[in-house]
């Protein structure tokens, strides 16, 4: 009877070892497309995104905002940074998030200007 227990849990040990595997591996092969994808503006994306410490994603719903824009973002911006000031009651963590998401928000409208520039320039050969 141990004997055919211990067959069991090899046996689903392995097969979920396996699983884990083909799903890592599936993960970094689609990784790998999104990043292909992104191109170069994906790894200056990915680097100020490890210095803010906060994704593009999580900037954009902190500061509420859909889509790149200069004037939508500092108007939320303004808007939160107000209502989260301490001195009315707010939270300074919650300010320094906004604060953030907002530096975040900055760097990839500089990222997105510097790769229009890019695309404006005629190549040279």
């Amino acid at each position: 009877m141990a004997k055919y227990l211990a067959q069991i849990i090899v046996m689903g040990v392995q097969v979920v070892g396996r699983a884990f595997a083909r799903a890592l591996r599936q993960e970094f092969a689609a990784s790998r497309a999104a990043a292909d994808a992104q191109g170069r503006a994906g790894h200056q994306s990915a680097a100020a995104s490890s210095l803010s410490g906060l994704s593009f994603q999580e900037a954009q719903q902190i500061l509420s905002v859909s889509k790149l824009s200069s004037e939508e973002i500092l108007k939320n911006y303004e808007h939160l940074f107000k209502v989260n000031d301490k001195s009315v009651g707010g939270s300074f963590y919650l300010q320094s998030k906004v604060v953030r998401a907002k530096e975040r928000l900055d760097e990839e409208l500089k990222i997105q200007a510097q790769g229009d520039r890019a695309k404006e320039q005629p190549t040279r050969t």
